[in-house]
């Protein structure tokens, strides 16, 4: 998702967590470049018919040398500073840059191509340099320091106030009191971290495209649908493979066709290609930028007075400090591992009463997983994709839920240009009639397409700049042959639910700052609304409205129904166990010390040794993502993988509260849009969790929807 840190810094900082950079370029006369004036479409969305990949680097530089000038002009005001020249003047710099930067990183993401792939490495270090330029001017911090020291004297209102704050810990925190040497030695490691960032990045997508299996024979296949079969037999001869059949991969480490196909050496051949990502000695191998990045990492962190990247970043969360996220995960892990081991017990139990029994391992484990929930539940996925139709799920579910929750409706716009054909673009209106968003869905997977679920902004909502929101949700549903329909599996369903959790905490923005526009909020709390969002999927209201077969629009009958949502706890333990893997894996890394970073041909012995020592080597089931393919903690998760747990937390004790008070009714949806999402980085993440909830978040909810034991102690 996108996660917007600061604005005088923002553009820079999306751009270099996203992996995104830009070159030097002959100059484009204005009337030829569509950034260099605001957009005229509505809600000032891009125009994405006239951006040419030639637009991005004459207006990057154009919006940098705006912004230095702009912020040149605050440092040097010879008046003493104030709240409005020096504070509020940072808010309106650089909306060039802002502007250009959002489009540019947000499609190098979602649609990207060589060109811009040498755009972002070529702009990381400029970027980068840029943003040091402002954080590191010692002029300006002056005068932050100076409204920062009278900021109880000038009777700002409470947003005023803690914007005040956040931009004097920004600083503070950027290096902004080091010394002139120590300021050298930061600008040439934030300068190297960009380009690392960049090409890491760059190296996942081309891995996953590169990594791809043909298999020669059709009856190698057997379990996998008739649509899948063919979407195979497509990329294959895509790939100049005719009369083959081509598996491509996901992002994470675990793979879709493995829950189906029978073909037991077929699917090990599929997980092995997946752990392998990055590490295979090729021209995408991420071992030696892996080293060199937390290295650069434990090194700023020392230079910033930290003992650990981590402690840098965990101070700046509501987590607070390492210990606390050491301590919750150390007491999630044993149970998540237990309940695991009791799952695959149950697996085991099938596997051995086969003709040819043998050892249960990581690639067996979707596929069996799918026979116990078969004789648990009584049901499958195959069964159950025939009622999410991807159309149905976005209008009569998600849709449908924020209709009933916050009165908004939606009506498609096919007038307004997109970046590619699959991309959907709705104009949202809210319950009084007034115009409110665009909201734009990109759900379908492609080659130019980075791994995973994410939400990004065009344009933020901000009373100061009279701007309103343009949000983006990106999945990745692998696309059916022509003429059929997208039909999703249920993870799929709720994926896109959460994202739109994102989206209207974009959408419902309500802040004077564009510092505290949507989700502008820390990382371990920026998760909580989309976790929320994603109750109503399997709310029955919800659920009963969308759940329709996609040829004979008969809803999903009532037992499977029912079924469906009793097995919302089934493979808690395996679930619970990847993600944690991966948290864990990422706080080892970032809780390293300079002196003992691991080299490069070490990475992979760290990572194990980091996984048995929290228990968590449980070979059946790897980390949701090895380090070489972890791109959440190369760029902007990093030392935060943890807060998506962290997060449910809030999340589940917020489903008990909407329970308590009667559920999807416009009077909760209303509180909690007032409370939450309205409120963006307005005020601290806990108190704002506190308005909405009226207490203490509590753990037993996360525990019990988990179906875990409980016996850890009360979360954040």
């Amino acid at each position: 998702m996108d996660y917007r840190l600061s604005t005088l810094s923002c553009a820079a900082l999306t751009l270099i967590m996203s992996g995104c950079t830009a070159p030097d370029s002959p100059a484009v006369a204005t009337d030829q470049n569509p950034f260099f004036a605001e957009s005229s479409l509505p809600y000032g969305m891009p125009h994405f018919d006239r951006v040419r990949d030639e637009h991005y680097s004459p207006a990057l530089e154009r919006g940098m040398a705006e912004e230095r000038a702009e912020i040149e002009a605050i440092g040097g005001n010879p008046e003493d500073a104030t709240f409005d020249n020096t504070i509020v003047a940072m808010e309106r710099a650089g909306v060039l840059l802002e502007r250009v930067s959002r489009v540019f990183s947000n499609l190098a993401s979602a649609h990207t191509n060589d060109v811009i792939q040498q755009v972002q490495r070529e702009m990381a270090p400029k970027l980068a340099a840029h943003r040091d330029a402002t954080l590191l001017d010692s002029a300006l911090f002056e005068r932050v320091q100076a409204v920062y020291d009278q900021r109880h004297d000038l009777g700002l209102d409470a947003e005023s106030l803690r914007l005040v704050e956040r931009y004097h810990t920004d600083f503070v925190r950027a290096g902004a009191g080091l010394s002139d040497e120590d300021k050298e030695k930061l600008r040439a490691i934030n300068s190297e971290l960009a380009e690392l960032g960049t090409r890491f990045s760059q190296n996942v997508l081309k891995e996953v495209n590169d990594s791809v299996l043909i298999v020669d024979r059709r009856e190698d296949l057997e379990g996998w649908s008739e649509a899948d079969i063919q979407g195979a037999a497509d990329g294959a001869r895509e790939r100049g493979a005719d009369g083959k059949f081509l598996i491509a991969l996901q992002n994470t480490t675990g793979q879709p066709p493995l829950a189906y196909l029978t073909n037991r050496d077929l699917r090990r051949r599929i997980m092995e290609a997946s752990l392998a990502r990055g590490s295979r000695g090729n021209d995408f191998d991420n071992r030696e930028i892996v080293a060199r990045v937390i290295r650069l990492r434990a090194e700023r962190a020392r230079l910033l007075g930290y003992p650990t990247h981590a402690d840098y970043v965990l101070e700046d969360q509501t987590a607070s400090d390492v210990e606390t996220v050491n301590r919750f995960l150390a007491d999630l892990g044993p149970v998540a591992v237990a309940n695991a081991r009791r799952e695959a017990a149950d697996m085991q139990a099938i596997i051995d009463r086969e003709e040819t029994p043998f050892q249960l391992a990581s690639w067996d484990w979707a596929y069996y997983a799918e026979k116990v929930r078969g004789e648990r539940f009584e049901f499958d996925e195959a069964e159950v994709r025939p009622y999410f139709e991807l159309g149905n799920v976005l209008e009569k579910g998600v849709f449908y839920a924020a209709n009933r929750l916050f009165g908004v409706t939606f009506k498609r716009r096919t007038d307004l240009p997109v970046y590619h054909p699959d991309v959907l673009v709705y104009e949202v209106f809210d319950a009084d009639g007034q115009p409110l968003a665009i909201f734009l869905g990109d759900f379908h997977a492609r080659s130019s397409k980075r791994g995973g679920a994410w939400m990004n902004s065009y344009a933020i909502a901000s009373e100061l700049l009279g701007t309103r929101p343009v949000v983006g949700n990106h999945l990745n549903i692998p696309k059916p042959p022509e003429g059929e329909p997208t039909l999703m599996t249920f993870d799929e369903v709720t994926t896109m639910f959460h994202e739109f959790g994102h989206a209207v905490h974009g959408m419902f923005s309500k802040v004077r700052y564009p510092r505290f526009s949507g989700t502008a909020v820390p990382r371990d709390f920026v998760e909580f609304p989309s976790q929320v969002f994603e109750m109503w999927a399997t709310w029955p209201e919800v659920l009963r409205n969308y759940a329709v077969h996609y040829r004979t629009g008969e809803p999903i009958p009532r037992e499977l129904l029912d079924r469906v949502i009793e097995a919302e706890q089934f493979n808690q333990g395996f679930q619970t166990t990847e993600y944690l893997a991966a948290s864990i894996l990422d706080q080892a890394w970032h809780q390293t010390t300079p002196d003992r970073v691991a080299n490069a041909d070490g990475v992979l012995e760290f990572e194990a040794a980091a996984l048995a020592g929290a228990g968590m080597d449980f070979a059946p089931v790897p980390p949701r993502y090895r380090t070489t393919y972890f791109s959440h903690i190369m760029e902007a998760y990093s030392a935060g993988y943890y807060s998506y747990i962290w997060a449910e937390v809030l999340d589940a004790d917020s489903v008990v509260w909407f329970q308590e008070n009667g559920g999807l009714t416009r009077e909760n949806g209303d509180h909690y849009r007032r409370t939450v999402l309205a409120r963006g980085g307005g005020k601290d993440a806990m108190e704002i969790y506190r308005d909405f909830a009226g207490r203490e978040p509590q753990l037993s909810p996360l525990l019990e929807r988990r179906g875990l034991v409980p016996a850890v102690p009360a979360g954040p």
